[in-house]
């Protein structure tokens, strides 16, 4: 990264320090099949200097960021307390061709497997496949959909035999 890029760990102490001389700041956290935490509050806005942006790449996910919401990219952007939010859902969408072939490289190899093997022998093979599994007979096989959605959590490795 250049020099003026910063990566911090993610803490509160941390983000505290750091959105007070941020030109931008980039939220993003993933908790697969979770909302996410949200680590900057709407207080915080105070801290952070008028003009700054806020980039909320967890949005699909509920967003990082108390004052964010989803965008889109005909209306990108809005203000809160002098400070540029920017939520769109599906960022990816604004290049599609090459995030379609970025995410083909990426999917290809699982899809081959699953297509080669059957899905059974496929997931007991690779276990980047099983903790991709979320449903299975019905019965919810992932712990943070089961979770998010008030369900029962059953072990994906009972379904594969």
């Amino acid at each position: 990264m250049p020099a003026n890029v910063q990566l911090i760990h993610s803490n509160r102490h941390n983000i505290l320090e750091q959105i007070e001389t941020a030109d931008l700041v980039v939220g993003g956290v993933l908790i697969p099949g979770a909302k996410a935490p949200k680590l900057i509050r709407r207080a915080d806005l105070s801290k952070i200097r008028p003009g700054s942006v806020i980039v909320d790449v967890a949005i699909d996910q509920g967003g990082c960021v108390e004052t964010i919401h989803a965008t889109t990219h005909e209306n990108p952007t809005y203000v809160v307390d002098g400070v540029i939010h920017y939520g769109v859902a599906n960022m990816p969408g604004g290049v599609p061709r090459t995030s379609t072939l970025a995410l083909t490289n990426a999917t290809l190899p699982y899809a081959l497997q699953l297509a080669n093997k059957g899905w059974k022998r496929a997931l007991k093979e690779s276990p980047a496949l099983l903790r991709g599994l979320n449903v299975a007979d019905g019965k919810v096989t992932y712990a943070g959909v089961a979770e998010a959605f008030g369900m029962e959590f059953h072990e994906p490795t009972a379904f594969v035999g």
